[in-house]
């Protein structure tokens, strides 16, 4: 029984009204290369960008949709389908557990998904009578196959064989082991199927959009509207794909954001986003060992925090130097996972600073006053940055393109700096953050403290000069005696009675190493 029969029939009960269904019916016999009638041809011609239509199954597609346009429901029909439709007697040995899976962006998600598969499965007797048992997130079958649905991680694609892979919101999966999660997933499916592909195993990511990038995009822009391809890509708005949904709240979504509403129920993706650092660029920039450098004579470190009030966010501390080439090193970058005790991070982190003999950190102006008071407490003075945290990212940007910097080989800080994104407002105007549902802690620590160590080549010594003397009118006569110079003080030097010559000191502040210092940030 192929998908589109099992769609009319066992599957009918669950569905609901056919007429519903419709859009995504023409997409399953797109699939499953049932041709198409006459009047189902636009809507092929205009979600794939092909005229011609595939002569056999396919078995990799990539279906960009916008939000709410059933692709969670369609997943756990393709992946029961899967389970319960397909003979995979000839590739399963006798025994041997199988695996419909399903890879949701997190694990609320999958367990929707999970849901709706146990749903169809129990909307029919015939379909009921093969459940074997059910856990949190799968559900096993009499057959020997198991679907199961779980958060995005390539080590839960670790197992048996995978007769059918769904990767679920796939523009958006994140992860704080990789900055592809997708690619990571991708590459430990494969090896899981085989021995199944040939014999009509489906790989199938269905996602709405997102930024110029991953997976999803690299699948699109390679296979969209070739007719030569084996790949099915499929891309429709949601009102096309869901003609139930309310037009009203669309056309709202369109009135606030234009940009955002084109992505999440246009199907478009998104031009407004893009990566800030290139992750084979910060691979070229990191050290290979040690983890962390101790602290050296003779160098002047600087340090910048990110604080946190003890729940949610990690409390994070960087601390760099600048080499006389003018590379900016990372020399330390610590982090503390919430929940954590304020005080008791705020205490380690100074005891670290005074190891590197510092005496002041510079952070935002998170919570007020209490991180002030805290470092305070241990001799350690917190100074505010004048820059926001996007405003020191575009402003670490450079020292990054030019190879200015070494950074420390810690994965999870790569994976945050890899992550950023860089988006252009409809002023133009730039900003940086993190992804949604991701973190940032460690690349701000470690961004801002590169700053303050690039900030040091703009520190330079400062010499006490003379003005050049001259008689004054009223003494033309008199003797020249040098003025002497005094490099502690500030301000003018008094003349030697009866000269008119002065000399003046710099009028900036002079730092403990005789050092101009720009205040930092």
């Amino acid at each position: 029984m192929n998908i589109v029969q099992a769609f009319d029939g066992p599957f009918a009960g669950w569905l609901g009204d056919p007429a519903d269904w419709q859009p995504w019916r023409v997409f399953l016999k797109t699939l499953a290369a049932v041709p198409l009638s006459p009047a189902e041809r636009p809507l092929f011609e205009r979600c794939t960008g092909r005229t011609a239509e595939f002569t056999e199954p396919v078995h990799e597609a990539w279906v960009v949709v916008g939000r709410r346009g059933r692709k969670s429901a369609i997943a756990a029909v393709l992946g029961v389908h899967a389970a319960v439709h397909v003979d995979w007697s000839s590739v399963i040995a006798p025994g041997e557990t199988a695996r419909v899976i399903i890879v949701a962006v997190d694990k609320g998600q999958a367990k929707i998904v999970r849901s709706y598969c146990e749903a169809i499965l129990r909307s029919h007797p015939d379909l009921e009578a093969l459940i074997a048992g059910t856990d949190a997130e799968s559900v096993t079958l009499a057959n020997g196959i198991q679907i199961q649905c779980v958060a995005n991680s390539f080590r839960s694609i670790r197992g048996p064989a995978v007769v059918c892979a769904i990767f679920e919101e796939c523009a958006f999966w994140r992860s704080d082991e990789s900055a592809t999660p997708d690619r990571e997933v991708l590459r430990a499916v494969r090896p899981a199927m085989l021995t199944t592909k040939r014999h009509g195993a489906l790989m199938i990511g269905i996602s709405s959009p997102y930024a110029k990038k991953g997976l999803l995009y690299e699948k699109h822009r390679a296979h969209f509207g070739h007719d030569d391809s084996r790949i099915l890509v499929w891309q429709a708005d949601t009102q096309t794909m869901n003609p139930a949904v309310d037009r009203e709240e669309i056309d709202e979504a369109y009135r606030d954001d234009p940009t955002a509403a084109a992505a999440e129920y246009g199907a478009l993706f998104r031009d407004d986003i893009s990566n800030f650092l290139d992750a084979d660029l910060l691979a070229t920039l990191t050290r290979d060992q040690p983890l962390e450098l101790p602290p050296r004579d003779g160098i002047r470190y600087v340090a910048f925090t990110d604080p946190s009030g003890g729940r949610g966010d990690a409390y994070t501390l960087g601390i760099a130097h600048r080499e006389p080439d003018g590379l900016a090193v990372l020399d330390v970058v610590r982090t503390t996972q919430a929940p954590l005790d304020p005080a008791l991070v705020t205490a380690e982190y100074a005891a670290l600073l005074k190891e590197y003999r510092l005496r002041e950190v510079t952070g935002d102006a998170y919570s007020g006053a209490w991180v002030r008071d805290a470092f305070d407490e241990h001799g350690i003075k917190y100074k505010v940055s004048s820059l926001p945290k996007s405003g020191i990212y575009l402003e670490c940007l450079p020292q990054f393109a030019r190879g200015e910097v070494e950074l420390p080989d810690l994965r999870p800080l790569l994976v945050e700096l890899a992550q950023l994104e860089r988006r252009t407002a409809r002023g133009g105007k730039d900003s940086v953050d993190h992804p949604p549902r991701c973190h940032d802690d460690l690349a701000n620590a470690a961004a801002g403290a590169l700053v303050l160590a690039a900030v040091e080549k703009k520190k330079i010594p400062i010499f006490a000069v003379p003005v050049m003397w001259s008689p004054s009118r009223s003494n033309p006569d008199a003797s020249y005696d040098p003025p002497h110079l005094d490099f502690h003080g500030g301000g003018e030097v008094g003349p030697p009675s009866g000269y008119a010559g002065a000399m003046r000191f710099d009028p900036f502040n002079l730092d403990d190493q005789g050092m101009r210092d720009d205040d930092d940030f």
